[in-house]
């Protein structure tokens, strides 16, 4: 039986090529930059099918992560290691409080990045659970939104569709401008305001696509 190790060694190569073997056209990086530089720290946001893109566009930075404890997430996890995350295990079914006390501890220094999928690790999709937005409220982070869209993708589904980019495709990548929540807005406002934001940025990345095709 093949070890996590060697899987994951052997996901990373396979990962690296595909993902080389694609354009990227990137917008609104300095989004995220500028408060990382004004000692804001920052929640990275892309929705669980879309997490492979960003993982490899950040690669080698050494920010942080929140990753699953399932088996699929330990893959993921080896792979985003060896690119240069630093990884924080963790679900609200397993060593959730754990994970969230390392989160605030992270958040509360300033100038500090966590990219996290709101909808993980088990769904429903682009339905954001709490957590994200009660980090953003106790520590003051930002969170910024962003949107995925590849011409050329496969689609594996469970309780999603999770998207595994094709060779010699392009993809386009949106941060969107920083969302800042206080702690006097309730859920409901929180995360009607997350998931209309997600999907300003998804669709510009739809619309920068169709003037690159």
């Amino acid at each position: 039986m093949i070890s996590n190790s060697k899987k994951s060694s052997i996901a990373s190569i396979i990962l690296k090529l595909i993902y080389f073997c694609n354009v990227r056209f990137i917008n609104g990086r300095s989004y995220f930059e500028s408060e990382i530089k004004s000692g804001s720290s920052v929640l990275l946001c892309v929705w669980h099918s879309h997490l492979l893109s960003i993982v490899y566009d950040l690669r080698g930075l050494s920010f942080n992560a929140l990753a699953g404890t399932h088996n699929d997430a330990e893959i993921i996890s080896r792979v985003a290691t060896k690119w240069g995350w630093k990884m924080i295990r963790g679900s609200s079914k397993k060593n959730g409080d754990k994970a969230y006390r390392e989160i605030f501890k992270l958040l509360k220094k300033g100038g500090k990045t966590l990219f996290i999928t709101p909808d993980g690790p088990s769904g429903p999709p682009k339905i954001p659970k709490m957590g994200i937005i009660r980090a953003a409220q106790v520590t003051g982070a930002s969170i910024i939104p962003i949107g995925v869209y590849s011409t050329k993708k496969w689609g594996f589904t469970n309780w999603d569709t999770f998207y595994l980019e094709k060779p010699f495709g392009k993809i386009f990548i949106e941060y969107g401008p920083p969302i800042k929540f206080s702690k006097k807005h309730n859920a409901d406002y929180c995360k009607k305001v997350l998931i209309d934001k997600m999907s300003e940025v998804e669709n510009l990345s739809k619309l920068n696509a169709k003037k690159h095709t």
